[in-house]
């Protein structure tokens, strides 16, 4: 996602719950795009913009991408207080916990960029279906 440039759909600050023992809740600037949501820490220098090489390898390892691809659904929401939380759960089976302010709305925002994706890669499928049939039909 890093690499395709692709534009920020939404941008903010959501919680992730961390995979130790301690489980604590840790602050991540996320950039949702058209292809995935980057989860990247606070102090972290925004990720390129366009197709140019990260300064080093080792800032890149920090980012993380969630990919749609590798996605399987948003699960779990549940309003307590002020916050809303959310599961991401991939297609491996891991499930990534996430809070946010409720009226953020990040929870929604992801499952529709996500569902619009899963869209265009099923009407993609099909065209290429499609095509592959017209060509061993064609004499």
């Amino acid at each position: 996602m890093l690499e395709s440039g692709c534009k920020a759909v939404k941008e903010g600050m959501l919680e992730k719950r961390s995979d130790g023992l301690l489980q604590l809740w840790k602050k991540k600037r996320c950039i949702l795009t058209e292809e995935g949501l980057l989860l990247i820490p606070p102090k972290h220098p925004p990720p390129p913009q366009q197709q140019q090489p990260a300064p080093s390898a080792e800032p890149a390892a920090k980012i993380k991408e969630l990919h749609f691809s590798n996605m399987k659904t948003v699960d779990c929401v549940e309003r307590k207080g002020k916050y809303v939380y959310f599961t991401v759960v991939m297609a491996e089976g891991k499930e990534i916990d996430f809070r946010c302010a409720q009226e953020q709305g990040w929870n929604a925002a992801i499952t529709l960029q996500m569902v619009q994706y899963k869209n265009r890669q099923a009407i993609l499928a099909v065209r290429s279906t499609r095509q592959k049939q017209q060509h061993l039909a064609a004499p």
